[in-house]
């Protein structure tokens, strides 16, 4: 069982297989949850959690937990050592400028010659270090590409003392 901030990983009753329900706080204190609203995607739980902060409900008593949780990678294009170089360069760019302003706050004359010199800088070695580290690859990922996490569905889960106002104000939503 690991902890992340404020939410606590679920395990399974022993002997039964069935997950416990989500506990809330800040390892200190143990609160019951209660489920109170499924909704098909997360826009709509979030949604119903500003409906309640609307409503002066306490917010903080509300948890969405996603059931039926899935990685979507979605392929954008190939990458090849050309667009590979190119981003190492954008990146560099903004690195050099950044450094080339710090250094040119303390130059007493032509600190735009400075800002300049580390904008070029950056983008040479950039480029040059993007190509490096696609080539080294090898061929073992030349491509790229945009994670997303998904559920099948949102739940929210308020403190047990909480759930029936929580459901009422939600059904007061229609």
């Amino acid at each position: 069982m690991s902890n992340r901030g404020d939410i606590r990983t679920s395990m399974p009753f022993p002997g039964t297989g069935r997950p416990q329900m989500p506990m809330a706080g800040s390892g200190t204190e143990n609160r019951p949850m209660v489920a109170v609203a499924t909704y098909p995607d997360y826009l709509s739980a979030q949604r119903a959690v500003d409906l309640l902060s609307d409503r002066k409900f306490p917010v903080d008593r509300v948890t969405i937990v996603g059931t039926g949780v899935r990685l979507v990678e979605r392929v954008l294009g190939r990458m090849t050592v050309g667009k590979a170089a190119l981003a190492g360069a954008g990146s560099g760019l903004w690195f050099g400028l950044l450094i080339g302003f710090l250094l040119g706050i303390f130059a007493v004359d032509a600190w735009w010659k400075v800002v300049l010199l580390g904008a070029v800088a950056g983008l040479a070695w950039g480029a040059a270090f993007g190509a490096i580290a696609h080539a080294a690859t090898g061929g073992q990922r030349d491509f790229t590409s945009a994670s997303a996490i998904q559920a099948d569905t949102y739940t929210l889960m308020v403190d047990a003392e909480h759930a029936d106002q929580a459901r009422q104000l939600l059904a007061g939503a229609g």
